[in-house]
């Protein structure tokens, strides 16, 4: 059994933490994060807390992609001898033909396909599908419902919104951000918000 602390105390690590608590490889041991939120669960301490205790392995419960992104290169880096396992739920369904890298979470009732990509610590959130031949960068968050379609391109550190629809074979640039509800029918640039249906961008929407 593997002692396992979660990255993160907000409400995406407790989601996680309850996940985890019904696979049987894993012990629990907490949450670890450097920066306290006001809805926060207790913390067995900062990222230092490591070096002192016994760690087998994190879990990457941090919701935001941009942050997710960043404190994973930073402990990775940290702590080389700490695995990151792939972390897939029994109700989940991930083809044979899937690649999951470090650090991947597969939560409850997600679907990946066949030929899919998923990048290191990237999440698939409740109930969320990923389609045939569909590319998620390092580090991706698709939120609970949504559905990409055969083709994707998600580029590093995209937020895929509840609920939200991305259409075959278009490509997301890193740090995009995909409102709830959109309906996404055309690329999306880098470090760009779009929301509604058919998806534009908000600053386009001002205008």
């Amino acid at each position: 059994m593997k002692k396992i602390a979660i990255i993160g105390a907000g409400g995406n690590a407790r989601e996680l933490a309850d996940m985890l608590r019904a696979l049987p490889e894993f012990q629990l041991l907490g949450f670890l994060t450097n920066m306290h939120g006001k809805y926060d669960s207790p913390v067995l301490g900062d990222f230092s807390w490591p070096s002192a205790h016994e760690v087998d392995a994190f879990a990457m419960g941090i919701g935001d992609p941009i942050s997710k992104f960043r404190v994973g290169q930073e402990l990775a880096m940290r702590y080389p001898h700490v695995e990151w396992p792939v972390i897939v739920h029994p109700s989940a369904h991930v083809g044979s033909t899937v690649k999951l890298a470090r650090g991947v979470v597969i939560c409850i009732r997600a679907i990946a396909t066949t030929d899919v990509e998923i990048g290191e610590f990237s999440q698939l959130n409740y109930g969320c599908t990923v389609g045939h031949e569909a590319t998620v960068g390092a580090a991706c968050l698709i939120n609970p419902g949504a559905n990409i379609s055969g083709g994707v391109e998600l580029g590093r550190s995209v937020m895929v919104g509840t609920g939200s629809q991305i259409l075959q074979y278009v490509r997301v640039g890193d740090e995009a951000r995909i409102g709830a509800g959109a309906v996404v029918t055309k690329d999306v640039p880098p470090a760009t918000t779009v929301v509604g249906v058919p998806a534009a961008s908000q600053l386009a929407k001002v205008r």
